[in-house]
């Protein structure tokens, strides 16, 4: 469960000092007494249930477990509780299931790993003892750990990252070089974005202990996060040195061979790993990714199709085939994924990316409801475990405008790094922001690189130094930068940015987010090109509610907070016209599709740039593109996917309430931002 709110309510707590007294009956009582939202809650739920179990109503216990997992399938506690229930009732194989579903959410709940261990305490064969062992490390290692730092484990699968982070720091403070500490306190650190404390922490760390395997396997992935591939390469290659014929860092150095874009590497590393795992899934589907971004297509299938029909309910590899977005599939791979929805030994991931690919499937064979259906059950499993608050994204959005007025920008034109080679594009996911980058990186004067988290990363280092004593928070405390600090985070991005280049005087950084920091932009790039890629907002939002995103769109995963987050964007983006006129560029997405030369060339104009024909021809431009547009932008361009939204109208009610009349339907055209088609 996430972070719980200071006015959790008495009821619950009283109860709970109850149960732990041993005064079951009582606590019965009083949950039947409770009334509204507090009696339907998953903690009130999750507390009867234990009540019923250890007072013999087995029935009701189950009853309440499952409901309760219906609300919140990633509810770790609960599957410990029905897997307890089940090993009561000697019923094993179900016990085992729910055990073994608990420990993948939260990897701390020791109860579920000794009773596994107890289950399969007798079970020949080579598959239940390399299981016996693993569960054996995995007890030894929760056993060696301070107590602090279990319950903090515990804390943290369990969302409670301030709770958390407290007791790591606790450790720390007296215990400055707990490694376990380190990288419990780096793993909260990357899940609330604060990646570079992170990565000093797992840095710190390894020299700490130099041979600790596992601390450097964390360092490599910050390092990745952090997108410093190069760095995070050499890592790997350190690691695999020390170990040549371990799969975990074969597969983990391959992955840091594509992010150089060395996939020739990547798929001979791959290979290495399926001679010493034949068929593993994971393996199988990462070898398609690879293959995937560099162009393969039809190997690229062969792969996912290998990894499923190694392990079926490896739900990832039907996802990737349906990300391909070119992908039909037969009627015999219908059927299988469709016979595993109701498998309860699926964990949340393998739910989610069968949700999706079914929707995918369905929508393919014009089943708009049945598609509809699968979208929304995907989408609700990923929201329950996110907890995003559209209040929050308000209050920000909110503060930006009132810290970023015209006031601020009224200052020497020289402040900021000069450099003109940045051209960001920005927008909302989904919005033909990879088509713009995919049409510009085209012209001989211009790279492509990534969706850089440059930026976003500024923006959290100038949070931080906000929350220090006596300091303003950001984005308020932008005003009070000097013109030093200004020009030096304009040069250090360009410098740190440098990796990602291939020569070209200027780069695209497509990182969609970045809408939200424009105003930083401006002040340390003051010659930065800024285009805003724009869709029409129901074609916008149905398309990022139907796909599924890796990370950092936590808004999309609700029509409701889709439509709100849109809108929010939208006078966001009027906020910038406002206060910084021509700085950014509006393309339309539908006007791209209407039009391309003509739009080609007002972007190029208003970047600088000469027109070259092959800015037309993007398509035939050889280059790794990394997003779920990969395969769209490989082909010329089309204008069937302007108005797919439609088929799914009956569904979208919550999606236009959340938009308002004013936005639904609507389609800015460049005519109307004529003022934005140059640069000031």
């Amino acid at each position: 469960m996430p972070d719980e709110p200071q006015t959790k309510t008495d009821e619950l707590t009283r109860i709970q000092q109850l149960i732990t007294a041993g005064e079951l009956n009582s606590a019965l009582d009083k949950l039947d007494d409770l009334t509204g939202e507090v009696r339907d809650s998953t903690d009130a739920l999750y507390m009867h249930a234990v009540c019923c179990r250890h007072l013999g109503d087995l029935r009701q216990a189950e009853q309440d477990l499952q409901h309760l997992l219906r609300l919140d399938p990633n509810f770790s506690r609960a599957h410990q509780e029905l897997g307890h229930l089940f090993k009561g009732q000697g019923k094993a194989s179900e016990a085992l299931v729910a055990y073994t579903r608990a420990c993948q959410i939260n990897p701390a709940l020791v109860a579920s790993w000794r009773s596994q261990l107890e289950i399969l305490d007798g079970t020949a064969g080579a598959d239940a003892a390399r299981r016996k062992q693993h569960i054996t490390n995995q007890l030894k290692y929760l056993q060696s750990l301070h107590k602090h730092l279990l319950a903090a484990s515990d804390m943290l699968h369990e969302g409670k990252l301030v709770k958390a982070e407290r007791l790591c720091r606790h450790v720390l403070q007296r215990e400055p070089r707990n490694v376990e500490g380190m990288r419990l306190l780096a793993d909260i650190g990357r899940r609330l974005g604060v990646l570079e404390d992170a990565e000093f922490l797992l840095e710190s760390a390894a020299e700490f202990e130099p041979d600790n395997r596992q601390v450097r396997v964390d360092y490599v992935q910050i390092l990745q996060k952090r997108q410093r591939f190069q760095r995070a390469h050499d890592e790997s290659m350190r690691l695999l040195k020390r170990a040549p014929n371990n799969p975990q860092y074969q597969s983990l150095h391959a992955i840091q061979c594509m992010q150089i874009g060395d996939y020739d590497k990547a798929l001979t590393t791959f290979d290495r790993v399926l001679e010493i795992l034949p068929k593993d899934p994971t393996t199988l589907v990462s070898r398609g990714h690879a293959l995937k971004t560099s162009g393969a297509n039809e190997t690229a299938i062969a792969s996912y199709r290998a990894a499923y029909e190694s392990e079926p309910t490896h739900c990832e590899a039907y996802y990737a085939l349906a990300n391909l977005k070119t992908y039909s599939f037969s009627e015999h791979e219908l059927a299988v994924m469709r016979s595993m929805v109701e498998r309860q030994d699926l964990t949340s991931m393998d739910q989610v990316h069968l949700n999706f690919a079914l929707g995918k499937a369905c929508e393919d064979a014009a089943e708009f409801e049945t598609a509809f259906n699968y979208y929304a059950q995907g989408n609700e499993i990923k929201r329950s475990q996110t907890h995003y608050q559209a209040s929050e994204t308000t209050a920000d959005f909110e503060s930006h405008k009132r810290a970023c007025s015209t006031k601020l920008f009224n200052m020497d034109k020289d402040t900021g790094c000069q450099a003109p080679d940045p051209i960001f594009i920005v927008g909302l996911p989904r919005a033909g922001s990879t088509l713009l980058e995919q049409i510009l990186s085209s012209h001989s004067q211009v790279d492509g690189t990534l969706e850089l988290p440059n930026i976003l990363s500024l923006a959290g280092r100038l949070r931080r130094r906000g929350r220090a004593a006596d300091k303003q928070p950001y984005p308020d405390n932008l005003a009070a930068l000097s013109a030093s600090e200004l020009r030096t985070y304009g040069e250090q991005y360009i410098e740190d940015t440098r990796v990602h280049r291939l020569g070209a005087p200027h780069f695209i950084d497509k990182m969609p987010n970045n809408f939200r920091h424009i105003g930083l932009i401006k002040l340390i790039l003051p010659k930065a090109k800024i285009i805003d890629a724009r869709r029409a907002p129901m074609a916008c939002c149905f398309s990022g509610y139907k796909q599924l995103f890796a990370d950092g769109q936590l808004f999309s995963y609700s029509l409701a907070d889709m439509g709100a987050y849109y809108r929010e964007y939208v006078n966001l983006m009027q906020h910038w016209d406002e206060v910084l006129p021509g700085y950014v560029l509006r393309v339309q997405h539908e006007d791209v599709v209407g039009d391309l030369e003509g739009q080609v060339r007002r972007m190029l104009d208003f970047c600088g740039l000469e027109f070259e024909e092959s800015c037309l021809n993007y398509h035939e431009t050889a280059r790794n593109v990394r997003t779920p547009s990969s395969e769209q932008v490989r082909q010329p361009i089309y204008s069937t996917g302007l108005e797919q939204w439609r088929q799914f109208e009956p569904w979208l009610e919550p999606l236009k309430e959340a938009l308002g009349p004013e936005l639904i339907g609507t389609t800015v055209t460049a005519s109307h931002h004529s003022a934005n088609s140059r640069a000031s």
